[in-house]
């Protein structure tokens, strides 16, 4: 009598266990991909309205200068006040970077900063410390807006328009 019930309950426990792997397989390569450059949940695809804040300034698109840049706060190796122009897609690292950082808690290739029309658009670049916007955590792309601090490691940057 004790059989039937002990061999069902063995191939209960088998298909569980089965659904278990299953489950941790396909929630890795979730992750995989999004830290390829896919989309994860939460993360807005670039080039699409954040819904926090109005990504194009009216009174900009009226003005004919527009010249972002990122002016160094404090950073290692870097002059206080220095700007650097964003016309162009900056990536920020410790590596063969456009905009090397002698910062020993920045990645390799830590964080690229990018125009999308006269939006400009940081992401970070799956960096082991992360990068902070405005003291919160960057979780997918996000677009600057006048005045925004930029943190990564101990280095710190200011966005102008």
């Amino acid at each position: 009598m004790l059989q039937p019930v002990s061999v069902g309950l063995k191939f209960g426990f088998l298909i569980v266990l089965y659904l278990f792997l299953l489950w941790v397989a396909a929630s890795s390569l979730f992750d995989l991909r999004r830290g390829l450059g896919g989309r994860g949940r939460g993360q807005v695809p670039a080039g699409e309205p954040t819904g926090i804040h109005q990504t194009v300034d009216p009174l900009a698109l009226l003005e004919g200068d527009f010249e972002p840049r990122l002016v160094v706060d404090h950073a290692l190796g870097h002059d206080p006040g220095v700007a650097y122009d964003l016309m162009e897609p900056v990536t920020l690292g410790r590596g063969s970077v456009e905009l090397r950082l002698e910062d020993p808690f920045a990645s390799t290739r830590h964080a690229m900063i990018t125009r999308q029309g006269r939006t400009v658009v940081i992401e970070d670049l799956g960096s082991t410390n992360g990068t902070y916007l405005n003291g919160e955590p960057l979780t997918g792309p996000q677009p600057l807006h006048d005045g925004d601090q930029i943190r990564i490691g101990d280095s710190q940057f200011t966005y102008y328009q």
